[in-house]
């Protein structure tokens, strides 16, 4: 009885593997552009952030200076995260009646800071100093990497290893509580 419901389904297919063959076709390119179009693009890529800020869009293509956005980079210990008014500074007037901008307006008009989500980690322990880098020319791109290049910023925890192997190779200061411990 098996063998003759086995046998009878070889038959079946053998009559419809065209149509088989096209159906099975359809779910492989069907699975592939959910996967390259959905799925792909957001593998190590951070948190999704209240308003979609493009870093590639405006530090690569506009070639706009970080410095102009995180304006304290170079004058404290911590880079400043970017106030609601810097983003109107320009989009007062660039695409002001996008739906996206018009979020960044309400938290101007409610007096409510934009809430980033945080993607840079360092412990808590240490106290790293961006001033001291950017005195030392040390480059963005050193620590944060390809940012210019980068949509939506992946979250990247830093590690002791990463910066001795920095200070090492630029002979920089490696005493623990001098450097970073203080």
């Amino acid at each position: 009885m098996e063998i003759s419901r086995f046998r009878s389904f070889i038959a079946w297919v053998n009559q419809n593997k065209i149509q088989l063959m096209v159906v099975g076709s359809l779910i492989v390119l069907i699975s592939l552009f959910a996967y390259f179009y959905y799925i792909m693009p957001h593998v190590n890529a951070g948190p999704l952030q209240p308003i979609p800020f493009s870093h590639r869009l405006h530090a690569g293509d506009k070639k706009i200076d970080c410095r102009f956005c995180h304006s304290y980079v170079d004058r404290s210990a911590h880079p400043g995260i970017p106030a609601v008014e810097k983003c109107l500074f320009c989009h007062k007037y660039i695409i002001a009646n996008h739906p996206e901008i018009r979020k960044e307006h309400h938290y101007f008009d409610t007096q409510t800071p934009t809430p980033w989500k945080k993607v840079f980690y360092v412990p808590e322990h240490v106290m790293f100093n961006h001033e001291r880098h950017i005195k030392k020319e040390v480059q963005c791109e050193s620590c944060h990497g390809d940012i210019s290049g980068t949509d939506r910023l992946a979250r990247h925890e830093f590690k002791m290893g990463f910066c001795i192997k920095c200070h090492r190779e630029k002979k920089a200061n490696l005493d623990c509580w001098l450097s970073c411990h203080n």
